[in-house]
């Protein structure tokens, strides 16, 4: 098969060390197709499944090989069209030139990617994922079975048409919603009964009659009070404080006073007591400040019962509150701030719901007006891609299927107006009917692969990888796939896992995967060529390797 060249970004090599049962591996894929064969149970998704995983946001430690430490896949990516350099600068990697190197490590601790040898973030990942490849897997046709994921079909096959429009209704959609909200929120304080009104008021004023000073202000009336409540004993305490630092006879300045006397005599004898005498000095001026502060302290105490029966009143009134409102007087002067706010929303509330309902209208308007145009958007492209689904199917032998994509009226939704399902027929005497009840195994693959044909004709994206896009075909209907394939592979770089030696035989470059189980479990992946090559194909094909299985496989290479 010639192939046509016109791929230049793809999928170059891929590298695997202590990965599941891989001890090491390099495989090396070429632009065109490349076809993964082996054994039932060989382990022939490793290589896909290693490909998607070093795009993935998370991968579990299953996958380091029992007894290593780690395990590393690592992704080369030939890019001579995509120009990533403002992503590579907005995120400290290098720019290396056409060659873009994405590994994953993964330990029982976390899992580290690199993209250029620098670490990267899950988004960097998913940038580049969407970039360069489109995995199709048996999780992903289960996925294009359920009619919730028609719309989103639909709508990437005609996003150069309406995508923006589609973006731009699905953020008024968002304000559409937080202005109902708001609605729901006001309706909800302006149907408070008057009597909950005049409660809210009664609590205000509650709050705004006890005039608080301040969040602290219990803390220092409950410090005042134990002041009062021990007046007496505190007088008795700091006067007799005083009479003992400067009383009569025998008090301690008294007795400073002749240290100090003594240490003046000393210091005409010897200047080094200097020091002490200053000391003593200090003392003696320290304590008598300190007496006169008491003195004061104590004729200035009073036996203020009035006073004292004030603050006691003043604490209940707070305690009262701070029951009713919160634990502390920060709490209650909360609850008054937030009362004030929600009596004044409620006075506001009537203009307010006037005011947010004619937005919500007008809102709602713009919002059908802009569902309508997507809607009208949607049915063409739903014709469109209708007819060359349809189109496609003929080649891969269903020429009496009919397909098409139902767009039927919904209420407004984040979505738009429109309910859309996949419907198909593959017999004439049947009517239409949903994708995933009516299509057989080997139907659903080939309305997969039409799917998956058009939208790679129409994507930017180079690589396409079919986990099993074959499953329950044979004959006729495997030339078909194969021709499909080969079309594909022309302008796309595909990699793919076959079971069909039809299909294998086109291919560019052929992988086989084995199992072998000796002194432990091991698969190796190997390219196959010449009569390796021959011996594969007429396996695949007779399900043993006789005389009979190699011609047909030498036919099928020589065509």
């Amino acid at each position: 098969m010639i192939f046509a060249g016109n791929i230049i970004s793809m999928i170059k090599q891929l590298r695997l060390k202590d990965y599941i049962l891989i001890d090491e591996l390099t495989a090396n894929f070429d632009g065109g197709l490349n076809v993964i064969t082996g054994e039932t149970g060989a382990g022939k998704s490793i290589l896909i499944n290693a490909i998607d995983l070093v795009f993935a946001p998370r991968v579990s430690k299953e996958i380091i090989k029992t007894g290593s430490e780690k395990a590393v896949i690592e992704v080369v990516i030939e890019n001579k069209k995509n120009e990533l350099s403002k992503l590579f600068a907005e995120n400290g990697i290098d720019n290396t030139g056409e060659e873009i190197v994405i590994s994953k490590e993964v330990t029982q601790s976390g899992v580290r990617s690199r993209v250029n040898g620098t670490l990267v973030n899950t988004e960097i990942l998913k940038n580049l994922r969407s970039v360069f490849i489109d995995i199709h897997s048996q999780h992903q046709t289960y996925t294009f079975m359920q009619p919730k994921y028609h719309i989103t079909l639909l709508d990437t096959y005609g996003k150069e048409a309406y995508g923006k429009k589609l973006s731009e209704y699905r953020e008024l959609f968002c304000v559409y919603n937080e202005l109902k909200l708001q609605l729901e929120k006001l309706n909800s304080t302006a149907n408070m009964t008057e009597s909950q009104i005049e409660f809210m008021k009664f609590q205000i004023n509650e709050i705004e009659t006890a005039n608080i000073k301040s969040e602290n202000e219990y803390t220092d009336l409950s410090q005042e009070l134990e002041i009062l409540e021990n007046s007496e004993k505190l007088k008795e305490l700091t006067g007799t404080s005083y009479w003992a630092i400067n009383g009569d006879e025998g008090s301690i300045i008294d007795g400073l006073s002749k240290i100090k006397s003594n240490m003046t005599k000393a210091v005409s004898f010897d200047p080094k007591l200097a020091d002490i005498e200053r000391i003593i000095i200090e003392a003696t001026q320290a304590l008598k400040e300190a007496g006169s502060e008491l003195n004061r302290y104590s004729q200035n105490l009073e036996n203020d019962t009035q006073k004292l029966n004030q603050i006691q009143e003043r604490l209940f009134l707070l305690d009262k509150l701070k029951r009713k409102y919160g634990g502390t007087l920060a709490d209650v002067l909360k609850t008054f701030e937030n009362l004030n706010s929600e009596l004044a929303a409620i006075d506001l509330s009537t203009q307010n719901i006037e005011e947010l309902e004619r937005k919500i209208f007008q809102t709602e308007q713009e919002l059908k007006q802009k569902a309508s145009d997507i809607s009208k958007y949607r049915k063409a492209f739903a014709q469109d891609l209708s007819i060359k689904i349809q189109a496609k199917l003929a080649l891969l032998e269903l020429p009496k299927s009919r397909f098409e994509i139902a767009v039927r009226p919904k209420d407004l939704s984040v979505d738009g107006i429109d309910d859309i399902e996949f419907l198909i027929s593959t017999n004439v005497s049947e009517d239409l009917k949903p994708l995933g009840k009516v299509a057989s195994g080997g139907e659903i693959s080939r309305v997969m692969l039409a799917i998956k044909s058009i939208f790679a004709e129409q994507d930017d994206i180079d690589t396409v990888i079919f986990d099993e896009i074959d499953t329950g075909i044979s004959g006729r209907t495997s030339q078909s796939v194969a021709d499909e394939i080969v079309s594909l592979s022309k302008f796309h770089q595909i990699i793919l896992i076959t079971h069909q030696a039809i299909i294998a035989s086109k291919s560019d470059k052929h992988f086989y995967v084995r199992k072998s189980q000796a002194d432990e479990t091991k698969v190796e992946v190997y390219v196959l060529t010449g009569e390796n090559r021959v011996k594969a194909l007429a396996e695949l094909a007779g399900g043993e390797i006789n005389e009979k299985s190699i011609e047909f496989a030498k036919s099928l290479l020589s065509c």
